[in-house]
């Protein structure tokens, strides 16, 4: 007896074929003395599972999910976020987002672009990307701050499955990240991750984490304290800290992606008082 072909069905081949299509856009804005989420819209699986104000009316703490659970192959995901005149929000994620490998729908894409107005303070601080084996993704961050603007933010990547002991293998990972000030660029990153950068000591050096955490503005003091903290953090990560135009950037290596996250932690609770005049304020979701 043949299989009658449900609406799920043609759901799923279609998806299989064309991949999911998602965008979300959010926008912030200060009146006195609190931010708010003043505009919200979405189209596909790309949504704001929660906004909250766990530190008081000035701050605007953001959870985004993405309900597929992970990004597939041909999948398309955009995200614009705008802060106006001095509103301040961190963005965050429940969980770690996945890439799965690529199938027939060809390279997933995700692009994730923020507009930080004057005297606006945005923190991008999600959960590590996972990256799985034969994953091909272009995944593309770019960051547009005003003159007196503050950034810091942080992406952190798994190489395919370590616990599983499985690699990138034949995998193909294209990411960038932008910083723009004022129409001028102060950073501009591009990182190409296959099979041939995985075991020398001149690419991964067999690390399977890897991450970068940038701080807008920074100066010599700035980059002590940097240090300092990532010197005073746990785990087998590896950090080197550069300050090069105002720009702090950690960069790290590591055996796992959790200890990358712990540092970067350290130096943000570190150095978050000094450029955003806040003390560190965990978002709620990163204990459950």
């Amino acid at each position: 007896m043949g299989h009658l072909k449900t609406h799920d069905d043609m759901s799923e081949n279609l998806h299989a074929a064309a991949g999911w299509h998602a965008r979300l856009e959010l926008q912030f804005e200060a009146s006195a003395g609190r931010t708010r989420l003043t505009h919200r819209r979405h189209d596909g699986p790309l949504l704001v599972q929660k906004s909250l104000h766990p530190e008081g009316d000035a701050t605007c703490h953001v959870v985004l999910i993405h309900p597929p659970g992970g990004v597939a192959s041909g999948d398309s995901l955009n995200l614009d976020v705008s802060l106006r005149d001095g509103a301040h929000a961190l963005l965050t994620t429940p969980a770690a987002g996945k890439y799965y490998r690529r199938g027939p729908g060809g390279r997933a894409r995700v692009t994730q672009c923020f507009d930080v107005a004057g005297a606006a303070a945005l923190e991008w601080l999600p959960q590590e990307n996972i990256f799985y084996p034969n994953a091909e993704v272009d995944l593309r961050t770019i960051v547009r701050v005003a003159e007196d603007a503050r950034f810091i933010g942080w992406e952190i990547g798994c190489l395919g499955l370590p616990a599983c002991d499985r690699s990138l293998e034949a995998g193909d990972l294209r990411l960038g990240f932008e910083l723009w000030r004022a129409g001028r660029p102060l950073l501009l990153e591009r990182l190409a991750l296959d099979a041939q950068v995985l075991a020398p000591r001149w690419g991964m050096a067999g690390c399977a984490a890897f991450g970068t955490a940038l701080f807008y503005p920074a100066d010599a003091g700035t980059l002590g304290m940097a240090v300092e903290a990532a010197g005073n953090s746990r785990g087998n990560a590896v950090i080197a800290c550069t300050l090069v135009d105002g720009v702090l950037a950690c960069r790290a290596l590591g055996g796992r992606a959790d200890h990358l996250k712990h540092a970067f932690e350290c130096v943000w609770s570190a150095l978050r008082p000094a450029l955003l005049g806040r003390e560190a304020v965990k978002p709620r979701i990163w204990a459950t």
